[in-house]
């Protein structure tokens, strides 16, 4: 049987997504909104309220959006009746409003952010958990989703969330899954990425000691190759030292002589990240490889300028 809960979902969603932008648009522009009574933040937040009694009132998660919303209610009103008046009372009522209303207004935004947040880290590690054939698009889409919330910035409470639900243990083991399509596994390794742009000091642990840069090796795409190029200008020398001590340098090298352009196009950025960052046992393996035989092979091939044309592409 379906979880009405999850059916009721969206409808949720879309109530607290209206609500965030109100939200953020009495933060922005709090004197236009709050002296003009049918602006459109104000008029969303007052018929929102009343429809949020019956929708966040069945899930206790948004019980305090519930006593904010009705705050911000009785706030708005207190200034709306001390319009027009000319008194110092009325002066001050409206300057202390105006701010309480500001103030009110942010932890309604923050409360819904931590709301989504929720739902969406709780769907993205139940479909990483549960596999299937028929949830790609799915699951690209909730990964996707993931990626551009990290993008926003460092979060506590989403760095917390994240931890306690042990998504990047999903995404390494998805990425590490040869039964998951290429598309969901790039799209891993794309979201782990991510996770390091967001805060390198909590995940870089669970990259140099897991099998992360093993398995984007393994993949062999551009888009693997690309993310094992963001990681090693990441976290630098120790990574380049785990990649060398696993044995993984010859496979990049190997890289060079692919038919697929664009994994020459990475495989190149690649090496040139790890002859900056490594340490003199990694640039020996790579000459070991025969890479400046490789390099004047492909400077005098018919692809050489092309591979230097797209990388120039590839950077920008």
């Amino acid at each position: 049987m379906d979880d009405p809960s999850k059916e009721e979902g969206p409808r949720v969603l879309k109530v607290l997504e209206a609500l965030k932008q109100a939200s953020h648009e009495l933060q922005a522009h709090p004197r236009q909104d709050f002296d003009e009574p049918n602006s459109s933040a104000i008029k969303a937040l007052l018929e929102l309220e009343t429809e949020s009694d019956t929708i966040l009132s069945k899930d206790p998660n948004l019980s305090i959006l519930s006593q904010h919303l009705t705050s911000l209610k009785n706030l708005v009103e207190t200034f709306q009746k001390c319009r027009g008046h000319l008194s110092i009372r009325s002066f001050l009522t409206r300057r202390v409003s105006t701010h309480s209303i500001s103030r009110v207004a942010g932890s309604i935004e923050n409360e819904i952010q931590a709301w989504i947040d929720r739902e969406s880290v709780e769907n993205l590690t139940w479909v990483l958990r549960e596999p299937g054939n028929d949830k790609e698009e799915e699951t690209v889409r909730l990964l996707t989703q993931f990626e551009d919330r990290l993008a926003e910035g460092f979060n506590r409470e989403l760095q917390d969330l994240i931890l306690k639900s042990k998504v990047f243990s999903l995404l390494e083991s998805t990425l590490c899954d040869p039964d998951s399509s290429k598309r969901i596994r790039e799209h891993s390794a794309f979201a782990i990425g991510a996770l390091i742009r967001f805060n390198k000091d909590v995940f870089v642990g669970q990259v140099l000691m897991g099998p992360t840069t093993r398995a984007l090796i393994t993949m062999a795409s551009p888009h693997s190759i690309k993310v094992l190029c963001f990681l090693i200008r990441s976290i630098k020398s120790p990574l380049v030292d785990v990649i060398e001590s696993n044995g993984e340098i010859p496979r990049i090298i190997a890289f060079l002589n692919c038919q697929d352009v664009q994994v020459r196009v990475m495989a190149m950025d690649c090496i040139l990240e790890i002859g900056y960052f490594g340490r003199k046992e990694a640039i020996d393996a790579m000459l070991e490889e025969g890479l400046i035989k490789k390099l004047v092979e492909l400077q005098r091939s018919e692809l050489g300028g092309d591979l230097i044309e797209l990388g120039r592409y590839n950077q920008t």
